[in-house]
Order: structure tokens, then C-alpha cells, then sequence
């Protein structure tokens, strides 16, 4: 018994921002933040929050798997940038949804959000504790970022996506996860629910990055996750059709296809369109090949997850619809 996608979905803001309007807020250009990242716009949220875009995403996805809402048995939502502490995002879900048969859940896992999640949904498919799994990752960034940080304005969006994952017959991989809170430094954001929240300078409410230590360590930890799974489950590296990113940054996904030695072509990107949207990045690229017809059944995808944590990972899954 494994965990089989059965259908995605995604739920992305209205309103964009372009690179000329983040070099009205800071001095850079639209071709300085392509040449380095490779973000054209980002998708930012108005009226959406977290919440209201994680369901949409999860209707969707419902919607193209033919499932009920009433036959999900659990919800997880991963996000950082949820606009409810309590009730969790993922009650909120089921809420609007009316998935009431649903056991739901938070997970904050950053930009191995997504990852994470569907490792959790194949440990609790293979043991047979549930059977219908909504994964969705759901973010709004934009309220986390410092609009007059160079470093960080630049890269991050808005948006959610979400796979419906059942049990069914088939192979079971293996993932590979890992973490070093030792390094966590390199990413991080302070609660502005935090006791001396009033007295910290302002910069630190907000996500604050290393941006060359990020870079060294994905470019160096990805491929190598990437060939730990596919060691572990003897799969070869040619055997895969798609490897699907965390969607971070052109050159990260570029250098990582050089180590690995796989054609470009097999890296889908779609960061042109909407930044870095951490844990929502892979399902709605995904959802987007998907509806695109990139994805046929009987292909081998890799998906690898990596940032704040540190933390990193990687599964293999056959795509069967």
C-alpha cells in the first residue's frame, strides 16, 4: 500500500507585482532580480488570506480527484504565514470545505513544506490509519516580508496549492528527510507575538535570509538528497521524467541539474510567474503540469523541498492519473 495523488489544485492572488514596481519600493531593476533569480511577478494577496486560498486549492483538487469532501479523513495545511493561530488553518479548511469527517492539522516546515507533508500522508496511507489525505500548502508571504529588504523583496509571492493523496496499490518509496537546526540562522523571521516584540528592531519581525549561505547550502544539499532517494528505492536517475523543485530560485534549480547531470528540461519552472511561495511552490507546480498536460500517467516524478531549518528532502512518486 502506498500514497497515490489522485488530484491537485491551486488558488493563486489576483493582484500581481512585477519587478518595475519592486524597483519603485528599492533601488533594483527588472533585468538585476531576473539575471540573479529569474522572478518576472509574484502573486500577492488583497482579499485572500491563507485560509480562503488553502480551500480553494483543496475544492479544486477535491473536485479533480471526484472526491467527496466527506471522504477526506485528514487535512494538513503547511504554512508559515497562516491569518489564524486558533482555530488552526487546516480547521478553517475543513470548515469552509465541510470536510467534516476530517481529522486537520498545521505543519510549519517552510519551504520543505509540501515535502514533508506527503511524507506524513504516506506513513499514515501505509499503516492504514486513514485513506484520503488533503496535503495543501498555503502561504502569504507578502506579510512577512520587509518591502525594503533587497535581499528578500525580491523573491517571495502569494498562493496555495493542494493534492488529494489515497491509499492504493502500488510501489512504496522511501523519502529521504533531513534537518540541522544548527544552521537555521541562515532563514529566519521573529513571532510579533513575542514578549519583547515591541522593543526588537522592526527588521526582525520580518523574514530576514543569508541569501549566499541558502544558496551553497541548497546547490550542495538537493542534489544529494536527491541521489540518497533514489539510492535508497534503486531507482535510476534516468528513470525519472520530472524532478519538481521548490520552486526558489532559477540558479539553485540550474545548479542542480548541472550536479546531477539530468537535462534542464526535466526541471519544470514556473518562479518566473510567482517568486518563491515556500510550501505551496511544488503543488502548485504540480497543479500546473497537471492541467498543462506535462504529466502522464506511468511517469516518474521526483519531488525535493528545501529552506528554512534548515531543512531539506525528497520523494519519489508515480504518477497515475
Amino acid at each position: 500500500m502506498t500514497g497515490v495523488i489522485c488530484g491537485t489544485g491551486s488558488s493563486i492572488p489576483v493582484h500581481t507585482m512585477d519587478n518595475n514596481d519592486i524597483a519603485k519600493l528599492v533601488e533594483t531593476s527588472d533585468e538585476w532580480i531576473r539575471e540573479r533569480t529569474g522572478v518576472v511577478r509574484r502573486h500577492i494577496i488583497e482579499e485572500e488570506t491563507t485560509v480562503s486560498m488553502a480551500a480553494d486549492a483543496a475544492r479544486k483538487a477535491l473536485a479533480d480527484s471526484g472526491t467527496a469532501p466527506e471522504d477526506v479523513d485528514l487535512i494538513l495545511v503547511s504554512t508559515i504565514s497562516s491569518n489564524v493561530i486558533l482555530p488552526c488553518a487546516a480547521c478553517e479548511v475543513q470548515r469552509q470545505i465541510g470536510a467534516v469527517n476530517a481529522t486537520c492539522y498545521d505543519m510549519s516546515a517552510a519551504c520543505t513544506g509540501f515535502v514533508f507533508g506527503y511524507c506524513a500522508a504516506l506513513a499514515y496511507l501505509s499503516c492504514g490509519m486513514y485513506r484520503t489525505i488533503l496535503v495543501i500548502g498555503s502561504e502569504s508571504l507578502s506579510n512577512l516580508t520587509n518591502w525594503k529588504d533587497r535581499g528578500t523583496c525580491i523573491l517571495f509571492g502569494d498562493g496555495a496549492g493542494a493534492a488529494v493523496v489515497k491509499a492504493e496499490e502500488g510501489t512504496f518509496y522511501q523519502p529521504v528527510t533531513h534537518s540541522a537546526g544548527s544552521l537555521g540562522d541562515a532563514l529566519t523571521c521573529t513571532s510579533r507575538h513575542a514578549r519583547n516584540a515591541a522593543q526588537l528592531p522592526e527588521e526582525e519581525l520580518y523574514m530576514q535570509m543569508d541569501g549566499r549561505g541558502v544558496f551553497q547550502f541548497a546547490v550542495r544539499r538537493v542534489p544529494e538528497v536527491i541521489g540518497e532517494v533514489l539510492e535508497k528505492n534503486q531507482v535510476p536517475i534516468g528513470d525519472i521524467d520530472w524532478f519538481v523543485l521548490h520552486q526558489a530560485n532559477r540558479r539553485i534549480v540550474e545548479a542542480v541539474a548541472k550536479r546531477l547531470k539530468a537535462p534542464l528540461e526535466k526541471f519544470p519552472m514556473n518562479l518566473q510567474e510567482y517568486g518563491n511561495t515556500s510550501s505551496a511552490s511544488i503543488p502548485i507546480l504540480l497543479d500546473e503540469m497537471r492541467r498543462d498536460g506535462r504529466l502522464k500517467a506511468g511517469q516518474k516524478i521526483v519531488i525535493a523541498g528545501f529552506g528554512a531549518g534548515l531543512s531539506w528532502g525528497a520523494a519519489i512518486l508515480d504518477w497515475t492519473k
